[in-house]
């Protein structure tokens, strides 16, 4: 995008609206009660609140930090995507290399780009991609321990495909919402589920939506999670559905398997369907649900973890 000459910069007066960016942010989880700056007795440590401190530190006063979508505590991101209004005038790269000089070593900027001033990170959401990764190996691996939950019984990667199917689409999902969603509504879309991997080794759950409840995701892993141990059948999954009872669901996966993996907004388009998944509609490999337009839905996001 186009960067404003020197002749723009003096040009602009002091009342005038400052730049909005769009950046694009990595961040290991671990170290963080989450995306959301909090208030309280207790410092947390988040990671708005370390992008905040980093901005004061070069003496750039940024406002309206917001992200596509709050991330709970414990959960990743390699493609968050955040949108920040400056009160002075900085091209992108530099932008990128002063942060990236003063944020920590868990969080990174990847990317920053010129947006419409009043451009809103939330507001502009489309669709975004999860990844939930476990480790079903028959012991521990130190390795992964950072980024996979960790489940010993041999799961039945079929299974947990074909019970998949019942998830996609428009549905309400009272079942797979977490306890203090301040949602004014548990209807939401998603678009397509992949479930990759084998029994005994790495599985992955990659969950392509428009919008999600609180610890939605983690709720529909754990479920599925629980129909590969047998312990629910497949058939059971769309009853799990259509109860809208939490309680008939399976309990939530550990936050440290779940990662943000890419949001898709008014600046890239909607996505067309799960990245490197060309096979995505076949039974084995994904399942997808029609793509439909915009509209409006209320998105808690705060959420998806």
């Amino acid at each position: 995008m186009h960067e404003p000459d020197a002749e723009q910069r003096e040009g602009r007066g002091a009342s005038e609206v400052g730049p909005t960016f769009r950046l694009v942010l990595e961040y290991a989880g671990a170290g963080f009660e989450g995306w959301q700056a909090q208030a309280g007795a207790r410092p947390a440590r988040t990671v708005q609140g370390v992008l905040e401190e980093a901005f004061a530190s070069i003496g750039w006063p940024a406002r309206r930090i917001q992200a596509a979508g709050r991330t709970d505590a414990g959960v990743h991101a390699e493609g968050q995507v955040v949108s920040v209004e400056l009160e002075r005038e900085v091209e992108s790269r530099t932008l990128v290399r002063a942060l990236n000089a003063r944020l920590p070593e868990d969080v990174s900027v990847r990317s920053a780009e010129r947006v419409a001033p009043g451009w809103h990170a939330t507001d502009e959401a489309r669709a975004k991609l999860y990844r939930y990764q476990v480790w079903n190996g028959p012991s521990r691996s130190p390795l992964r321990c950072a980024r996979f939950a960790f489940v010993s019984e041999r799961l039945d990667v079929e299974r947990m495909r074909m019970a998949a199917r019942v998830f996609v689409g428009k549905h309400d999902f009272s079942a797979l919402r977490g306890a203090g969603s301040s949602a004014r509504t548990s209807e939401r879309t998603i678009r397509a589920i992949r479930v990759r991997g084998e029994g005994g080794d790495e599985i992955v759950f990659e969950v392509l939506g428009e919008g999600f409840l609180r610890h939605m995701v983690r709720n529909l892993a754990g479920t599925l999670i629980e129909i590969g141990r047998g312990r629910f059948t497949v058939e059971e999954a769309e009853a799990i559905l259509a109860s809208r009872d939490r309680g008939r669901a399976g309990p939530t996966a550990p936050a440290h398997g779940l990662t943000l993996v890419r949001v898709w907004d008014s600046v890239t388009g909607d996505p067309s369907g799960l990245p490197d998944g060309a096979s995505e509609a076949r039974t084995e490999s994904g399942l997808r649900a029609p793509s439909g337009s915009r509209s409006g839905i209320d998105r808690e996001d705060g959420a998806a973890d």
